[in-house]
């Protein structure tokens, strides 16, 4: 497939269709199609969690840690974004960075430590 069909459409259709790959477990997809959508609107957060997910998902972790970051930049409360930093951090055996995300996300949660 080429470039084109990717970048075919509004960005309302672009984002269905990236969520469309991203259901169907197609996360390399869904990525390509959500890094054009986030550079034409870099502040939308949803887009660049979904594309965070699909970089996960498809074990590219310092991609995903790197759009987390970036969206924890703008919104430091997103606590959906500091969870998944954490669990980010985690999967690339850096549990000590991930702690104080896992901690923040846990408190943000109102999940108390024991």
């Amino acid at each position: 497939m080429s470039e084109t069909y990717y970048e075919f459409g509004t960005a309302a259709e672009r984002w269905d269709r990236a969520r469309l790959f991203f259901e169907a477990k197609e996360y390399l997809t869904a990525a390509r199609i959500l890094r054009g959508l986030v550079s034409e609107h870099p502040g939308q957060t949803a887009q660049r969690l979904l594309l965070a997910r699909a970089y996960y998902h498809s074990a590219q972790l310092s991609r995903a840690e790197t759009e987390l970051r970036a969206v924890l930049e703008r919104d430091p409360v997103e606590h959906y974004a500091r969870l998944m930093l954490g669990r980010t951090l985690e999967r690339q055996g850096r549990t000590a960075d991930a702690a104080p995300h896992l901690r923040l996300a846990a408190a943000m949660a109102g999940e108390l430590a024991e």
